[in-house]
């Protein structure tokens, strides 16, 4: 028991984080493994208690637990007052909706100015297409990055280790940028070789991928920083230097939104960078923990990666699948429908609340199932299964419900706006807008319910069961709307988007009464 000589306050509360984790550990490998899933390493035992790895510290602690475990209490969860508990819930719904901001932001700038940091209502079509074949590019490109900088920089953050947060978060923005470097260099050796597009477009498509893709990676950064208002800010202020060039300069406009777009990456990255050095600073001294190897790090972030890349796939392959529909004069394999774009545009904006609901509900779920689970004896985890089916059903009606009043509000809403002509489009008697904003509508209500279902499956560590269903609702969107689109209009490419929603919808939901069937097995797996 040297370790304990050693320092004895350190590994007493080093055993307590333990118990917190399992009651009753087995053996010392699972108590090593507890110890390797709260963040702990044979380099940082080593520091901090002489241990020449992390087996010889669990077998120390094994042995403690072996005989203190029957004297431990119960720690019961304590019941937040009413205030604390209302509070509570607004910070969440706050921070769900926040994430949202600069989405509004660049549709009030749309509704008003008439342009946003990256569009503009008055673009010819080689211009927007160009553009918006660039836009999705970057999402699909560093989507899965965005992904994998979540996990990896919760995880860290939560433990208190800014600085592997900071490199592991860098690790992946450099990953993500290569990537959009190579994803360029294909994308114009294919053009060169094809002639798909012109050489003025494939370049403006090839500034826009590379410059919104800082933006992406820019943005996840200071969203697992917490500081989603600071990306909002420079969202607004990228969108007033792109009026200063355009409007009171006469800059060209897609000049002045890559100026916007690369002062506004830069601002993010070096913010960002900021805020890590800062918290890094209030780190308990003694503590430097090492990066995992590359190896085990890419591995732990593939699902999550894939997650991300077939997501954000999903939300844009109906457009390509539209704007590649020959029913019309199609100069180019894909060329932009502006009337398919405003209804997709608009209809976004119905995911706003809704988001800010569920992470109110997701939330409330984790933190009452971790206190639960704590004070849970093994013969009664069936009662608790049945206690968060239940919970999960009551929460699934009301976020249901939620979805079709705000839906019903913003379409009551957009029909106000547009009899007071403060939109230039006509919403109400243009069939393809109204018919691709409703549709629209009702695929992404749909799609925060799949997202609520999603945050529970990670919060539970079954990033897989997502990334499956995932795939599915991906193939069905673009079977259903290719078929579509071809066989009627090219409008029905939403029905895609609408049926691969539906599909999402109902393989997640499957999968969350799968886990709450068997929810100390789960538990255990994600702690």
């Amino acid at each position: 028991m040297q370790l304990l000589e050693k320092n004895s306050t350190k590994f007493n509360e080093l055993v307590e984080q333990v118990l917190e984790v399992t009651k009753n550990p087995t053996d010392m490998y699972e108590v090593a493994a507890v110890l390797e899933s709260i963040g702990w390493n044979d380099a940082m035992v080593n520091d901090e208690f002489g241990a020449n790895d992390i087996f010889k510290i669990a077998e120390d602690i094994w042995s403690v637990t072996q005989n203190e475990l029957l004297t431990l209490p119960i720690n019961h969860a304590e019941k937040l007052d009413y205030v604390h508990y209302f509070f509570g819930i607004l910070r969440s719904f706050i921070r769900g909706t926040i994430f949202a901001l600069p989405m509004a932001v660049s549709v009030v700038a749309m509704l008003t100015l008439r342009f946003s940091l990256w569009s503009y209502e008055y673009l010819s079509l080689e211009n927007a297409t160009s553009i918006s074949i660039g836009t999705i590019l970057s999402f699909m490109v560093v989507g899965g990055f965005t992904q994998a900088i979540a996990r990896r920089g919760f995880m860290y953050l939560g433990l208190g280790y800014y600085d592997i947060a900071r490199k592991s978060t860098y690790y992946f923005v450099k990953l993500g940028y290569i990537m959009c470097v190579i994803t360029a260099i294909i994308y114009l050796f294919i053009n060169s070789i094809f002639s798909i597009y012109p050489m003025s477009m494939i370049l403006i498509t090839i500034l826009y991928l590379l410059f919104l893709s800082g933006i992406w990676l820019s943005v996840t950064v200071l969203y697992i920083l917490q500081k989603e208002l600071i990306f909002t800010g420079l969202i607004t202020a990228g969108i007033g230097i792109v009026f200063i060039l355009f409007r009171l300069v006469c800059l060209n406009i897609i000049l002045s939104q890559v100026i916007a777009l690369s002062i506004v990456s830069l601002a993010s990255i070096i913010m960002a960078h900021y805020i890590f050095i800062r918290a890094e600073r209030k780190m308990e001294k003694g503590i430097a923990p090492t990066m995992p190897r590359r190896s085990i790090t890419f591995y732990t972030s593939l699902p999550y990666f894939a997650y991300g890349f077939l997501y954000f796939t999903f939300l844009n392959i109906d457009r390509i699948i539209a704007w590649s529909t020959n029913n019309i004069y199609m100069p180019y394999f894909v060329w932009f429908r502006g009337e398919y774009e405003l209804g997709l545009d608009f209809a976004l904006i119905v995911l706003i609340l809704p988001m800010g609901l569920v992470e109110v509900v997701v939330n409330e779920l984790i933190s009452n199932l971790l206190a639960h689970q704590k004070n849970t004896q093994a013969i009664d985890y069936e009662k608790l299964n049945q206690m968060y089916r239940s919970f999960f059903i009551k929460r699934y009606s009301l976020v249901s419900i939620f979805c079709v009043i705000n839906a019903l509000i913003l379409f009551l809403v957009l029909v106000y706006v547009t009899n007071l002509h403060i939109v230039t489009f006509d919403f109400l008697s243009n069939p393809t807008i109204l018919f691709t904003f409703i549709w629209a509508v009702i695929s992404y209500s749909l799609l925060a319910l799949s997202l609520m279902n999603s945050l529970i499956l990670f919060c539970l560590a079954q990033p897989t069961m997502v990334s499956y269903s995932m795939l599915i609702a991906l193939l069905v969107d673009m079977i259903v709307g290719f078929l579509l689109s071809r066989w009627i209009a090219y409008s029905w490419a939403v029905l895609g988007l609408f049926a691969g929603s539906v599909v999402f919808a109902i393989l997640t939901t499957k999968k969350v009464f799968k886990v709450f069937e068997n929810l100390d097995y789960y538990l255990y797996a994600a702690l």
